[in-house]
């Protein structure tokens, strides 16, 4: 057990909305500190992120403090201790102490206490368990400073004990030590990962999915999805065969192209080789409407851009739009070995960048005026007329458009006489 004065000068901490809050709450026997993330971070010389607030005041004691100073509060999870109160529009969680009186998975019985040693040890990982107070001084009652020190991603306590309490930690280890961590993987934690895998199939897919898209794009995501992978535990998560490899090449790519960490293109590297794959990983992990067609639009056909040559890539663009045709050609990219030098790959991938497709001028009134009458022809002819017009590399002189709309009218009217 230790207490040191490591974020005495932390600007985040002494003014603004959490000094506020501190000092509401730091008055009359009772003692608030933050706790968690936010304090993980400072220590890494990371942003705060979101700050969580630990007190031994009761969550009816913090809402009437709350009330007297003028700060909104919100019942957030008031069953399980938790106030957010809201300053200048930003969220500050606050919880009430807790500690177990039954443990038998995440339905444990827990009471509100006082003990910050109880709380600490509540927590998953070391790392996550220190709190500061309001004058900088950082607690560590879990052995959690040095362990962020060497960027070490540890278990508090028992590391199978602290899985069956909830296996959505076997997840939270690998992104914990994804987002923070160096080297390999602590190997008592990994160890009890493996050990605890077919604990995976009992969670729910919306908990799945969102560790996994955050796993995804975190610095060390690639060695992390490969110790997962060696360890057995990538198939409850997906329920399909996984790409560790186009993962990696992926991840390259971005880097290469200084492009923002997608996790849908990332998760598409690792899982989907045909659209079957994006159907299926869509119901494994619930997966939202846009990022469901995000990876059915990467998967279909995306073998097919390795033979493409720039006029049939124009056509594609101007099929699937910049963001669609874009997240595919990277899918191609790194299916095909991700090979960041390529300058043909490149260049598919820039084409976006460079050329921006034209609409296609021919409308309804160009065929009307040939004769054609309303109706499902109609609609025929336009399609055949635009396909003609893509097969002719987006011409807009009105000579080559006449020609294209005269020999689609023609080709509907043949085709009505037959």
């Amino acid at each position: 057990m230790s207490a040191e004065p490591l974020l005495a000068d932390a600007p985040w901490l002494i003014a603004g909305g959490t000094a506020r809050v501190l000092q509401l709450l730091n008055a009359d026997g009772e003692e608030a500190r933050v706790v968690g993330g936010a304090v993980r971070n400072a220590l890494l010389g990371l942003a705060p992120g979101d700050i969580d607030i630990a007190t031994t005041a009761l969550p009816d004691e913090v809402m009437r403090r709350a009330k007297a100073a003028g700060i909104k509060s919100v019942p957030t999870g008031i069953d399980h201790g938790t106030v957010t109160l809201v300053i200048d529009s930003n969220p500050y969680e606050v919880t009430t102490l807790r500690e177990d009186t039954e443990t038998f998975g995440r339905k444990a019985k827990v009471a509100f206490g006082r003990d910050w040693v109880k709380d600490a040890e509540r927590r998953d990982f070391t790392m996550n368990g220190l709190s500061v107070d309001a004058d900088g001084v950082v607690h560590d009652h879990v052995g959690g400073i040095p362990d962020v020190k060497a960027r070490r991603v540890r278990f508090i306590g028992d590391p199978d004990q602290r899985i069956a309490e909830d296996y959505l930690r076997v997840l939270r280890f690998f992104r914990i030590h994804a987002a923070f961590g160096a080297g390999a993987p602590d190997r008592d934690g990994y160890l009890a990962c493996i050990r605890g895998r077919s604990g995976l199939y009992t969670l729910s897919a919306e908990r799945v999915r969102m560790e996994m898209l955050k796993l995804l794009v975190a610095g060390g995501a690639s060695a992390a999805v490969q110790a997962m992978a060696e360890g057995g535990l990538l198939q409850a998560l997906t329920g399909g065969v996984v790409y560790t490899g186009p993962l990696s090449a992926m991840i390259a790519i971005e880097r290469e192209l200084g492009l923002t960490a997608s996790s849908t293109r990332r998760l598409a590297s690792l899982t989907v080789a045909v659209t079957e794959d994006a159907k299926r990983l869509a119901a494994r992990l619930r997966l939202s409407n846009a990022e469901t067609k995000a990876l059915d639009s990467m998967g279909h056909r995306w073998w097919r851009l390795a033979t493409r040559d720039e006029a049939s890539a124009r056509r594609l663009l101007y099929r699937l739009g910049a963001e669609r045709y874009h997240d595919r050609v990277l899918l191609g990219w790194a299916r095909a070995g991700g090979d960041v030098t390529s300058t043909r790959w490149r260049a598919l991938a820039e084409l976006p960048q460079r050329w921006t497709a034209p609409k296609f001028p021919l409308k309804a009134a160009d065929f009307i005026a040939r004769g054609m009458t309303e109706g499902p022809s109609l609609g025929h002819v336009l399609t055949l007329a635009e396909d003609a017009w893509l097969a002719a590399d987006f011409p807009l002189e009105q000579a080559a458009l006449a020609a294209i709309a005269d020999q689609a009218a023609a080709r509907i009217s043949r085709d009505e006489r037959t």
